[in-house]
């Protein structure tokens, strides 16, 4: 790197000299490895070696770390690297003080009237070379935003031909009804990328997503994110979205909260309203508008209202799929339940007829694929439907994996003869079936029939005695076996899969997720210790 930074000393402006260090840092981006923090092991190895390097070039990259570097400690190790070379009295080129130093000059949102994709663009500035003071237009950042996706960002690019591209932008929205151009406050636009670029890190670096889109729900894996130009530009693009001021309040604005009780009155208006009126099955319309509602409230940044071609695919066919458990009667119900709510919310939300229109097309083109697609798992992961509905009570499919590794006896028939006695809503419930499950017992003193479904009475051992050992052991796997099954936090169901991908047995993977979760003191110790497992 140090060697390839060489090349990189005869340029002559701080802008190429950002673009080709953001390309060089984003290398490894996105790379992971088990137990490794790939961006902690290069980032800060490399700025070690180019302080040891004693070497021009050595300076440069420490100075375009203190500027792009994508975390606080780098920039501050690397800033202390510059320090040290300096005293040492290595030069650097002439780039190497102007790095991010830039002035936000204003900032637009370039899309359609569907909402699908934002790209939001940056113009910046740097002071002329005639010491006027004043930030002349340089260079615009282009970040493109995909709604569909969670809100990640998707894309990113740089053009100086500023002038160019927003006379371009106001013509296209001139001419065409569709299109939207309109800028916004430099303040909103940082409290919007900000979230974009949170949102994005989570899904890159697989970590905790407990505000951010599970990649197999809305069809977007890693790899989507890391494969191309967003890579080249990321470290820029945080450099550059940290010069943008900051809210007045010190904080970005939220992302609209849609409470319980808010969805629950927005599903009222629908169900009442004229649009809904043909559907006949009452209890299904009412199941099914409230997966539209979370998955606009959720995935869509609390636009339950938006609709678009793009979106109600994405619903269909990656979404629901990969995150809700219907019912047969749901989803036969379902196109026509969101065709309903296109035509309903599209009017409200102040979307053209033949925008609603053509969205109410891709519910019906999706319709087919979607009865295709829809997987009922009690067929291919060889479930009792009873099962399914036990394990999932609230319909979330993505919780299947992780509440059968914590429970793997609800998804057999060994306590089917007894589901009340084996019920993980309750404290009993739970005790029992950790108990059955580790020690093959069972409290004979409970009142059930005692019949297996083969036949065979009395196929558990009994509890002989009580073992003060044995009972703080389940004390442990109860609570983390709760933590599974409610997913919290993330890290803890990321850490298993990891473990039991590198083939380590179940009952290592329990013990090992114990000893984290007796060990850490606080829950953000919690989550680190669960990323290096």
């Amino acid at each position: 790197m140090l060697r390839a930074a060489r090349a990189l000393l005869a340029m002559r402006h701080p802008l190429d000299a950002e673009i080709s260090f953001s390309k060089l840092l984003g290398s490894w981006w996105g790379e992971r490895l088990p137990g490794v923090d790939v961006d902690r092991l290069i980032g800060e190895g490399l700025i070690a070696h180019a302080t040891a390097s004693d070497r021009p070039e050595g300076l440069g990259v420490l100075a375009a770390v203190t500027a792009l570097g994508t975390n606080d400690t780098q920039r501050a190790l690397a800033e202390q690297g510059v320090i040290v070379l300096r005293e040492r009295g290595l030069t650097g080129p002439g780039w190497a003080t102007q790095l991010g130093w830039v002035t936000p000059l204003s900032a637009y949102v370039n899309g359609d009237r569907f909402g699908d994709i934002d790209e939001v663009v940056l113009v910046f500035g740097r002071e002329s070379e005639r010491g006027s003071g004043q930030a002349e237009p340089e260079h615009a950042l282009i970040l493109v935003q995909d709604h569909n996706g969670g809100g990640v960002l998707r894309d990113a690019w740089i053009t100086t031909q500023v002038e160019t591209l927003l006379k371009q932008c106001r013509e296209r929205a001139r001419t065409d009804d569709f299109a939207r151009f309109e800028g916004i406050e430099p303040t909103e636009a940082r409290g919007v990328l900000e979230r974009a670029l949170h949102r994005t890190e989570q899904v890159v670096s697989g970590a905790d997503r407990s505000e951010a889109p599970v990649p197999q729900a809305v069809g977007l894996t890693a790899s989507d994110l890391t494969g191309g130009s967003l890579a080249a530009h990321f470290a820029l693009a945080n450099a550059r979205i940290r010069r943008l001021p900051e809210p007045a309040c010190g904080a970005p604005p939220p992302v609209p909260v849609w409470r319980r009780d808010r969805r629950a009155v927005l599903a009222a208006r629908f169900l009442a309203s004229d649009e809904a009126a043909e559907l006949s099955d009452s209890y299904a319309a009412s199941r099914c508008t409230d997966h539209i509602i979370t998955h606009g409230c959720d995935i869509d940044s609390g636009r339950p209202l938006r609709v678009s071609p793009r979106k109600v695919e994405s619903f269909l066919l990656h979404w629901l799929p990969g995150r809700v458990v219907l019912l047969p009667e749901e989803q036969e119900a379902m196109p026509h339940v969101l065709a309903a709510w296109v035509r309903w919310a599209g009017t409200r939300n102040g979307l053209p007829q033949v925008a609603v229109g053509a969205t109410l097309d891709a519910v019906w083109e999706s319709t087919a694929a979607f009865a295709r697609t829809y997987r009922d798992p009690a067929r291919p992961l060889g479930l009792r439907q009873e099962a399914v509905r036990r394990l999932l009570p609230d319909g979330d499919f993505a919780a299947l994996a992780r509440r059968m590794f914590a429970f793997p006896l609800m998804a057999s028939e060994l306590v089917a003869w007894a589901p009340e006695e084996f019920d993980p809503d309750t404290s009993a419930g739970r005790r029992a079936l950790l108990r059955l499950d580790h020690f093959g017992e069972y409290d004979a003193t409970t009142p059930h029939s005692g019949r297996h479904s083969s036949g065979r009475d009395h196929w558990y051992r009994p509890v002989t005695g009580h073992d003060p050992e044995r009972e703080r052991l389940l004390d442990r796997h109860e609570r983390l076996a709760v933590r599974l099954w409610h997913g919290r936090p993330p890290n803890l169901w990321a850490a298993a899969r990891r473990m039991l991908d590198r083939g380590v047995d179940r009952t290592t993977v329990l013990k090992a997720l114990d000893e984290v979760l007796g060990s850490a003191t606080s829950e953000s110790e919690l989550r680190r210790r669960l990323d290096f497992l």
